[in-house]
């Protein structure tokens, strides 16, 4: 069964926000994903699960196919650097897992095909 994302309702009015101002641009596909990720997410009443990701988590990622991981922090698109890992929130990699926690998996459309993504590790320092 797949995993439902959950968010704070902050989180979900900024990500609302951003994926307004996202639909023309060069996101636009990226937002329309994570616009369908909202519809059907759910919005915490309280405080969120540590171990849930959302915007400025570290996330330790694996690609459980090819038995790769990666360490990144989801930032919004004005503190993107890459050679940092602080990737958007409109990229792919982000769109698949924000709102995830720890332990899930998810299979996701990216532009190398369909990935399936284990969530290894959450830090919302």
């Amino acid at each position: 069964m797949k995993p439902t994302p959950t968010f704070t309702s902050a989180d979900y009015k900024l990500l609302r926000e951003l994926i307004l101002k996202s639909k023309n641009d060069t996101n636009a596909r990226e937002a329309n994903q994570l616009s369908q990720e909202l519809d059907r997410a759910v919005i915490s009443k309280g405080e969120l699960d540590t171990s849930v990701i959302r915007i400025n988590s570290t996330v330790t990622v694996e690609d459980v196919k090819a038995n790769k991981q990666m360490k990144i922090q989801i930032v919004l698109p004005s503190s993107a650097d890459v050679k940092q890992s602080k990737i958007s929130i409109l990229a792919p990699l982000s769109v698949a897992i924000i709102g995830f926690k720890e332990n899930d998996q998810v299979d996701w459309e990216l532009p190398a095909g369909i990935k399936t993504l284990k969530i290894v590790a959450v830090s919302n320092s």
